[in-house]
C-alpha cells in the first residue's frame, strides 16, 4: 500500500507530528426499509445502521547506534492502539424518495462522494422491508499523531505520549431505481445519501508509552493496521532530546 508519511518541522523540545494518509477498514451494517411501494412518484426508502472502524495502531521504536557504524539497532518497541477494532459510528436514519414510478427495482451502491465507487451494486429487490446490508470497504483516512517526549535522561528510558486525530474521507450511499433489470429499455433514477461527511474527525485519546532502553534513544514511529501490518516505513524523529 502506497503511503506518504511526513514529519513536521519543529523547534527543540517541541512536540512532533506524524501525518499518514492510509486506507482503513470499514464495515457497514445497514438496515433498509421501504414504504409506498406503489406510489406513482416512487417509493420512500429509509436507511440507518452502524459503521465499524478497523483498528489503527502506532508503534514506537527505540534504537541506538552501534559503535563505529551508522546503523541503528532496535532495542525495544511498543505498540499503542489509537483506534480500537470495531469503533462504532451510528448512521442516522435517512429518507429518500425514488422517481421512476411505482414498485421499481432498487439497487444500493457505496461511493466516496467524489466519483469513486467503493462497492458493487447490491440488488435489494422491489419492495424492501427491514433488509440488512453488510459490506466491508476501505475508507481513505489521514492519521495525525502528536508525539511528546519527557525524561530523556532517565536511566530507564523516556516517557512518550501519543495523541492526535483521525480524519475520514466521505462515504455515501447511492440508491438506484430502475423500472426493469439492467437492459436496453431501462428507465433509471438515482438518489444520494451522505453517511459520513468528508473531513469527519475522530479524536485519538492520549496514549502513554514507557521506554526501557536507557536515556536519550533514537525514536521512530510507525502506523499499523488491526492485523499489525505496517502502513509504511517507520519515521525517524530523532533522539529524545530533539523532540
Amino acid at each position: 500500500m502506497a503511503l506518504a508519511i511526513l514529519a513536521a518541522s519543529t523547534c527543540a523540545r517541541a512536540d512532533q507530528q506524524i501525518i499518514a494518509p492510509c486506507d482503513l477498514k470499514l464495515n457497514i451494517d445497514a438496515i433498509v426499509d421501504e414504504s409506498d411501494c406503489q406510489n406513482s412518484g416512487g417509493p420512500q426508502i429509509t436507511m440507518g445502521g452502524t459503521m465499524h472502524l478497523g483498528a489503527l495502531k502506532a508503534r514506537v521504536i527505540f534504537s541506538n547506534n552501534q559503535k563505529g557504524t551508522h546503523t541503528a539497532v532496535v532495542v525495544a518497541q511498543y505498540d499503542a492502539t489509537l483506534v480500537a477494532e470495531g469503533t462504532a459510528i451510528t448512521i442516522p436514519k435517512q429518507p429518500v424518495r425514488g422517481g421512476v414510478g411505482g414498485n421499481p427495482f432498487i439497487y444500493l451502491q457505496f461511493h466516496d462522494g467524489k466519483g469513486g465507487d467503493l462497492s458493487e451494486e447490491f440488488l435489494l429487490g422491489r419492495c424492501v422491508q427491514g433488509l440488512q446490508i453488510t459490506s466491508e470497504l476501505l475508507q481513505a483516512a489521514i492519521a495525525r499523531a502528536n508525539v511528546h517526549a519527557e525524561g530523556c535522561s532517565n536511566r530507564k528510558g523516556p516517557y512518550i505520549t501519543l495523541s492526535g486525530d483521525l480524519v475520514l474521507s466521505g462515504l455515501h450511499a447511492r440508491f438506484i431505481f430502475r423500472n426493469n433489470v439492467k437492459g436496453t429499455h431501462t428507465a433509471e433514477d438515482t438518489r444520494d445519501v451522505s453517511l459520513l461527511l468528508d473531513g469527519t474527525s475522530i479524536t485519538l485519546p492520549k496514549q502513554p508509552v514507557k521506554g526501557g532502553v536507557g536515556g536519550n534513544p533514537l525514536i521512530s514511529i510507525q502506523f499499523l493496521n488491526g492485523d499489525d501490518q505496517p502502513l509504511g516505513e517507520p519515521v525517524l524523529l530523532g533522539r529524545c532530546v530533539q523532540l
